[in-house]
């Protein structure tokens, strides 16, 4: 049997009420959980396609709702009083968990049209909508949870934004002290924008996995498709760095992003990329 569950806030002791039984949420979603993409603050997701995190019953920010046996009498049924304090929906469909995030935008309160056998008017005070698509699905027998947007789950799963990593002003100050970074015009640490602060992140991890070799040509193969927009001295080896857009190129060349088709040899910048295993 499914059932319809609610987070409800300002309650720190058995937070999750029952809101229907006996009912299916959402559509049944068909996820190729081998074809999500590993998440990756810096990829852009296509339509269909979901981020997962595998083996989420062993991460930090897994909330105890998934790591014990579900039982629904074990909850309580949710009272009227604390339906405009509902934090987010979750449904157990089969195996598996669709959530929802709740926000006020959801909750109905006018006056609508009903259409049946007839059109009717009905005074609505209280009525919550339901997405098309769920928030995220656990699926417990694959033990991965699948989502599309990291920052929509974070109250759901207290502590997953720290997989959105954004280096510290430390960490940039280090980034910019790099032995081929020329900093002008005043640009500073203080001007680095939170995108770059992000980027700066997966930057530095990628400096640190690749050989001096692989550093040395990796100035070479970012001059060649940037010669227009970085201004770079071979003598010294210094890209100069005066804006944030100047930086975002830079970090977008450490990590590869620029590239030449095969057939028709278009120079082009990937806005995302997916390592093919």
């Amino acid at each position: 049997m499914d059932h319809v569950l609610a987070k409800v806030k300002r309650l720190r002791k058995n937070p999750f009420f029952k809101l229907v039984s006996d009912h299916t949420l959402f559509e049944a979603i068909a996820i190729d959980v081998a074809g999500c993409v590993s998440y990756n603050p810096d990829h852009n997701l296509d339509e269909d396609a979901w981020f997962k995190i595998e083996q989420f019953s062993q991460q930090p920010f897994c909330i105890d709702l998934l790591q014990a046996d579900f039982d629904s009498k074990d909850y309580d049924d949710l009272k009227k009083e604390q339906f405009p304090r509902i934090a987010y929906l979750f449904s157990v469909q089969g195996e598996d968990f669709y959530f929802q995030k709740i926000t006020p935008s959801l909750f109905i309160r006018r006056k609508t049209v009903i259409f049946g056998e007839a059109a009717k008017v009905e005074e609505c005070d209280n009525r919550l909508v339901i997405n098309s698509r769920p928030d995220a699905v656990y699926l417990q027998a694959l033990d991965t949870l699948v989502f599309r947007n990291l920052a929509t789950i974070s109250s759901i799963f207290p502590g997953i934004d720290e997989l959105y990593k954004e280096a510290t002003k430390e960490e940039v100050e280090q980034f910019l002290d790099e032995s081929f970074i020329e900093m002008s015009n005043d640009y500073n640490v203080d001007r680095v924008s939170k995108p770059n602060r992000k980027r700066i992140a997966l930057a530095m991890a990628s400096l640190a996995a690749m050989a001096d070799d692989d550093k040395s040509n990796m100035l070479s193969y970012i001059d060649s498709y940037c010669k227009e927009k970085l201004k770079f001295d071979k003598e010294n080896s210094k890209f100069e760095i005066s804006t944030d857009d100047d930086l975002k190129l830079l970090l977008y060349g450490i990590e590869q992003r620029f590239y030449t088709t095969p057939f028709g040899q278009e120079r082009r910048l990937a806005n995302s990329v997916q390592a093919l295993d």
